[in-house]
């Protein structure tokens, strides 16, 4: 029996499994045409980019940091070109067999093999990192003639900040250092990370860190061709960096440099302002520290040293440091009166050399007293006992009230560091103040004991010199206040056009100019006939001031005397003082820190400042100390 075959089935299944498997073929090149034409078309952009990233690196250029001068072109800041010994991970086999055969040509220390390792981290395969950093001329040629033996390693010039008056106005220009992540933070809060690719050093106090990004620049890029293996193959375009903004201060390194001189070895502060403009003309705290130790990474000897320190050098007490003001604080104390009406000129009081209240006795610093005081001789003879009857009179919240209109017990706003970091607030002491200063409720309470010493400048009071400053000048001005700035002029580094510091009033107080002269007459009356005659007699010119001495503990009713206390335990020495008396140019105030009497150490440093800035003399030496002089206004 034979088979039955149809072939007209089996051609029909067959025609259909070759339509199925057809049009299979036509779906797959279908979906792979239309794949295709995506990537080709709709996706090109985005493709490419990808392919470009992984063929092209970005390499970024640091721009020249901005310089910094003074206000006659001295510079205070600035960058010089030095040799680095630099290392491309890329091109080189074992990285530290590389070095330990590189420590055989140059000086390779430890600090360098770790600030390497810690670069390295933050690098890219390509970029070249530095192991050691301004090199000799003899370390330069000892490796060119074995450079064969270091494929990927070579010395490239790089640009390095530097200070070349190094101590003086340290506190002002402040230092640059390595970013960390606090800085990073910082830059990435004010979106400007994208500028800071490839940058290792930034602003970390002072002029650097407030105009950090005037003076960092704008970064520019290479771009370069790399091979698999992330090797460099060829440049292809090139950004240039623009270099940073310059900065023109209203600084005088000559008069700073001065005034450094006349401190000596004795800790303080003085702030000099031209009080028409409110800029600063000398900014001094000593003792003061070397600022170049700060740009590669200071070595931790040096760091001990000056962080330890006894002396503090790190702090800027011109503009961080606070302290009591001493007798310096009645000439405003007498200017409020005047203004909210609690005194005439001519009204006197019968000083028996004490002021009871209550049970307490505040004592004048002269015994007997000073007889009959108008407002004139309570400042020029420096009276306590005039000013702890004003207090009384006036109430701590009308003392607040003015002294805040002068700007004590507030920052500045000068240009200072991050913010308000570079600056302290200090304390003027208010009801209010106590109730968020105490927790518990009986030390919440302001007693109206405690407002009487506030008038002569002791109790709760704790100003910075440039608030002192500040107030002065304001009384010098008659009443305008400008805000305290370093920064003159702002100079483009593209176009050199001058962006001014423009000088305005902050604020202008009012005062009747009647109320103005009186105090300004008793001020030049100080160093006339007062306490200040000592240190200006024979001066050639007018000047104004106020001797104030400030208390570091309390006596507790025992005579304070200077050569049985410990140092650190003295009275501090202030003395604010503006020149001419008719028309001022400066205005400044100056704190010596354990250095006894006003008159005794901060009046003879004023005196020199003002000699140099008003007729050019130049001192021979520091300031000397007046031992014997007499001073009015040693508070109790």
């Amino acid at each position: 029996m034979s088979d039955f075959h149809n072939d007209e089935n089996e051609r029909d299944r067959f025609r259909f499994r070759l339509g199925i498997a057809a049009l299979v073929v036509l779906t797959a090149f279908g979906i792979l045409i239309g794949r295709f034409a995506w990537l080709q078309f709709l996706q090109h952009d985005f493709y490419r980019t990808r392919a470009d990233d992984n063929r092209i690196a970005l390499i970024p250029i640091v721009p020249n940091r901005g310089v910094i001068t003074d206000r006659n072109g001295v510079v205070l800041a600035r960058n010089y070109s030095a040799f680095t010994l630099e290392i491309t991970p890329s091109q080189t086999g074992n990285l530290e067999e590389t070095i330990d055969a590189l420590a055989e040509v140059v000086d390779i220390q430890a600090k360098d093999r770790k600030r390497f390792k810690r670069l390295l981290d933050d690098a890219k395969n390509f970029e070249s990192v530095p192991i050691r950093t301004r090199l000799t001329d003899e370390e330069v040629a000892r490796f060119t003639a074995q450079r064969y033996r270091f494929p990927g390693v070579e010395v490239k010039a790089r640009l390095f900040r530097q200070y070349p008056l190094a101590r003086v106005a340290s506190h002002v220009t402040g230092y640059i250092g390595r970013i960390t992540d606090r800085d990073l933070a910082w830059i990435e809060e004010e979106g400007r990370q994208a500028n800071y690719k490839g940058t290792d050093h930034i602003g970390k106090n002072g002029l650097e860190q407030h105009y950090e990004f005037e003076l960092h620049g704008e970064t520019g890029y290479e771009e370069v061709e790399i091979d698999a293996g992330g090797r460099a193959v060829r440049s292809l375009k090139r950004i240039p960096p623009v270099s940073g903004n310059n900065l023109q201060l209203t600084l005088d390194t000559k008069l700073q440099e001065i005034t450094e001189q006349a401190f000596g070895d004795r800790k303080g502060a003085l702030v000099a302002i031209d009080p028409t403009t409110g800029g600063i003309l000398a900014l001094v705290s000593t003792p003061t520290y070397d600022p170049n130790l700060f740009v590669d990474g200071i070595d931790p000897q040096s760091w001990a040293e000056l962080n330890g320190s006894i002396d503090k050098p790190l702090l800027n007490r011109a503009a961080a440091g606070t302290y009591p003001p001493g007798s310096t604080f009645k000439p405003f104390m007498a200017l409020a009166a005047l203004e909210l009406g609690k005194r005439t000129p001519n009204q006197t009081i019968s000083d028996p050399g004490y002021f009871n209240f209550g049970n307490h006795q505040f004592r004048d610093d002269k015994k007997g007293g000073h007889g009959s005081v108008d407002m004139y001789k309570s400042i020029v003879h420096s009276c306590d006992t005039y000013y702890y009857m004003l207090a009384n009179d006036m109430g701590i919240d009308n003392i607040s009230k003015f002294m805040g209109s002068l700007g004590l017990g507030q920052r500045t706003g000068v240009d200072l560091g991050k913010d308000d970091s570079g600056e302290s607030k200090g304390v003027l002491p208010s009801q209010e103040w106590k109730k968020q200063r105490f927790k518990k409720p009986e030390q919440q309470k302001w007693y109206a004991g405690e407002t009487i010493s506030i008038g002569i400048g002791q109790g709760y009071n704790a100003y910075t010199p440039i608030q002192l400053a500040q107030a002065t000048a304001a009384v010098a001005n008659n009443g305008v206040m400008f805000r305290p700035h370093l920064v003159n002029q702002i100079i483009d580094a593209k176009t050199g056009e001058k962006r001014p510091v423009e000088p305005r009033p902050i604020r202008d107080l009012k005062l009747k100019q009647q109320n103005v002269d009186v105090i300004r007459r008793a001020m030049v009356g100080v160093n006339k006939e007062g306490t200040g005659t000592r240190a200006f007699a024979g001066a050639p010119y007018e000047a104004a001031g106020k001797t104030g001495t400030a208390q570091v503990y309390s006596l507790k009713g025992a005579e304070y005397k200077a050569h049985s206390v410990k140092k650190e335990l003295r009275d501090h020495a202030l003395f604010i003082a503006y020149a001419p008396a008719d028309k001022p140019t400066i205005a400044l105030a100056v704190l010596v820190e354990n250095g006894g009497f006003g008159a005794q150490s901060a009046a003879p440093i004023a005196r020199m400042v003002l000699d140099y800035y008003l007729l050019g003399k130049l001192p021979a030496g520091a300031a000397k100390e007046d031992a014997t002089a007499v001073e009015d206004d040693s508070e109790e």
